[in-house]
């Protein structure tokens, strides 16, 4: 199935920009009157007429519209430090976008080796991989923020987790947060500590007395979940501390160290495979 790309689509006329124009026409030569899928990069499909076969500007006329095409059941922000190398940070961008991913937003850590980030060139492979992986809705790609304000701006609503490899404090494994709270560990139960802002989240609180503030995994359905990872040296004490007095619940992705990007695709995965019903 072969997707295109419009943002421009009105009184059921579809125009597509030179790019995909000379791709329709010039590359895959479909002509007038053959049919064509369209996305909208906002999870409508629409099937058209082809009736303008032109490689600088084709037009086509709306049959139907499919509204939620390849959408998944959860709304997942990704905040990942970009890597040294770029080429590693884009090909995570790739993955999340294949699997399942509504924002990804770059953030700069105090430990961050790269600190600048292009994302006009990141808004491009998403838009590849989308149609790729047959989705009609395009991740947001947001512009690069510091770790402290994206920490601090989170929603307090959501399902807020950060991986880190500090063994300062207990982690809870990835798998368990996504679980829903009847399928949880015995050993797991929750409590409700005062917030400075007056918002009470419930607590995931191990055995043993550490406590990790945030949102139960039972109740996250519908809900944003956020994934913070950090640079290739993780983490500041510093940075994790503010994210645990802000409600973000320390997890971890198993034994295994793992490179940045890895991690994050990682993550994504996770969150995609507790969400597929069967």
């Amino acid at each position: 199935m072969e997707l295109f790309f419009s943002d421009d689509i009105c009184d059921s006329r579809v125009r597509l920009d030179q790019e995909e124009s000379a791709h329709c026409v010039r590359v895959l030569r479909h002509r007038a009157g053959d049919e064509i899928s369209v996305i909208d990069g906002r999870g409508t499909l629409y099937r058209c007429a082809l009736e303008i076969a032109d490689a600088k500007g084709a037009e086509a006329r709306v049959l139907s519209a499919e509204p939620g095409f390849g959408a998944h059941p959860y709304h997942l922000t990704m905040a990942v430090c970009p890597t040294k190398n770029i080429d590693r940070y884009e090909w995570f961008v790739e993955k999340a976008t294949e699997i399942g991913v509504d924002v990804i937003a770059p953030v700069i850590g105090e430990r961050s080796e790269r600190k600048v980030l292009k994302t006009e060139r990141l808004r491009r492979l998403v838009l590849s991989a989308t149609k790729q992986s047959l989705k009609a809705a395009m991740p947001e790609v947001a512009e690069p923020v510091p770790v402290r304000d994206f920490i601090a701006a989170a929603p307090a609503d959501a399902l807020k987790l950060i991986c880190y490899c500090f063994d300062d404090v207990e982690r809870i494994p990835i798998t368990v947060v996504l679980q829903p709270e009847a399928a949880a560990p015995a050993n797991l139960r929750f409590a409700h500590p005062p917030q400075p802002d007056g918002w009470v989240p419930p607590i995931y609180e191990a055995m043993g007395g550490h406590g990790f503030a945030g949102s139960t995994a039972s109740g996250y359905a519908g809900r944003p979940v956020l994934i913070l990872i950090g640079p290739e040296g993780d983490f500041s004490p510093e940075e994790a501390a503010l994210a645990r007095e802000h409600g973000w619940i320390p997890v971890q992705l198993g034994p295994s160290r793992l490179r940045t990007e890895t991690a994050a695709v990682t993550a994504v995965t996770a969150v995609y495979l507790a969400n597929i019903s069967d």
